[in-house]
């Protein structure tokens, strides 16, 4: 093993008597740095996008969430919600209500979810990093705080007290509707905006916030029906150890979710794209670095007198060909060692300086990953291996005779 390394290394760093084979060698390399540096400022640049589309909706989902496997609502009783406290990893838990509303403002309207919070709810989800302007509702004084989109929709300014909020929901039942009021259908209740929030695009036009008694007065629920219960968990805390025990405290069937299940879809897509990107960028660096293979057969032709006094020395077809195939494999290894190396350099260099910007305000988010590391250092070892091995093939008896 050690002679077709130590052969292999001389043929790596000594010069060959043919100039030409001397620069394509280096071409080899030099595309083996390029494709690995690219490659790795590639998924850089992804993941950065993925953290900076994610942290949008993370600071909105809750670390679990559980709610009926069938029906609107799950009843939780006071005991029960006691248990679900005292679960070992549990800091805090929010009784939730959601259901679909009519809103009404000044001749304009909209369609959105309201979504009833209890008092917890300010320790599942930080408050703070969601508010625009105006403050939080307060508790029984009939407030509510909307999205940005649905503030501009309806040109709904904040403390508007002159001119409130309808904000209806069909009645239940299968009753005829009356003609001639239509309105009687709907439970109406009026509010005044208190503050804005804002996320992103799509949840500043999907949710209004009231508290819950409000919520549960308007759909017209009982004290112990809940649409869901969303959970902050301890750091350390561990979902599958949580999970039984949540199970267990209720006699139906409920559905849990998880932080990622609860955007399974945006979740999805991004990790397809990923996919795509890191095969569209490994194809294109595939072919850069299939330039080792080419490089090797010139120094198979070239050194053919070596490998035939090598061959009648005692080094077998096999042994000749993984000369070779080290060759190819350590020019690889150097390559993407120094392709990493410039890879790492120029990502740390824009997410502390951000040199090239995506607005003017805005710098390109990237994110430096071990795991990106691992994943170019191997691809482009497998794929330069690869290259490696086929070219060391063309070492056959014929060319020894």
């Amino acid at each position: 093993m050690r002679y077709p390394i130590y052969i292999a290394k001389r043929y790596l760093f000594s010069k060959s008597n043919r100039n030409a084979v001397n620069i394509i060698s280096r071409i080899a390399v030099i595309a083996v740095i390029v494709g690995s540096t690219a490659l790795f400022i590639v998924l850089s640049g992804f993941s950065g996008l993925k953290h900076f589309a994610l942290q949008f909706t993370n600071v909105f989902d809750s670390d679990l969430e559980i709610s009926p496997a069938k029906g609107k609502t799950l009843s939780v009783s006071p005991e029960q919600f006691l248990q679900l406290q005292q679960i070992d990893g549990v800091e805090s838990v929010s009784k939730i209500i959601e259901e679909r509303v009519f809103l009404q403002y000044k001749g304009k309207n909209h369609v959105v979810f309201i979504k009833g919070v209890d008092r917890n709810y300010g320790r599942v989800i930080p408050l703070d990093s969601i508010l625009y302007t105006g403050d939080w509702m307060v508790p029984n004084e009939d407030e509510i705080v909307m999205g940005f989109s649905i503030s501009n929709k309806l040109s709904l300014p904040i403390r508007d007290y002159g001119n409130l909020l309808e904000i209806y929901v069909p009645k239940p039942g299968k009753g005829q509707l009356n003609i001639l009021d239509p309105s009687s259908a709907f439970t109406k209740r009026k509010a005044v905006a208190s503050g804005v929030y804002e996320i992103n695009d799509e949840l500043n036009g999907k949710y209004i916030f009231s508290d819950l008694p409000f919520a549960r007065d308007l759909l017209g629920l009982d004290s112990l029906r809940v649409s869901s219960l969303e959970f902050k968990l301890s750091p350390n805390a561990s979902e599958e150890s949580i999970m039984p025990q949540i199970s267990a405290i209720f006699p139906e069937e409920i559905s849990q979710r998880n932080r990622i299940q609860q955007n399974d879809a945006l979740y999805k897509m991004l990790n397809a794209e990923n996919l795509f990107t890191y095969l569209f960028v490994s194809l294109i660096a595939a072919i850069a670095i299939f330039n080792i293979a080419g490089t090797i057969i010139m120094v198979v032709l070239e050194k053919r007198n070596n490998i035939r006094t090598l061959f009648f020395l005692g080094l077998t077809i096999r042994e000749i060909r993984k000369i070779f195939f080290y060759n190819g494999l350590m020019m690889t290894i150097m390559g993407v060692v120094v392709g990493l190396f410039l890879g790492s350099v120029a990502v740390l260099v824009q997410k502390q300086f951000g040199l090239v910007p995506i607005t003017p305000t805005l710098a390109y988010p990237v994110q430096y990953s071990l795991i990106n590391l691992l994943i170019v250092f191997i691809t482009i070892i497998t794929l330069g291996g690869l290259a490696s091995k086929i070219a060391s093939l063309k070492v056959t008896e014929k060319l020894l005779n």
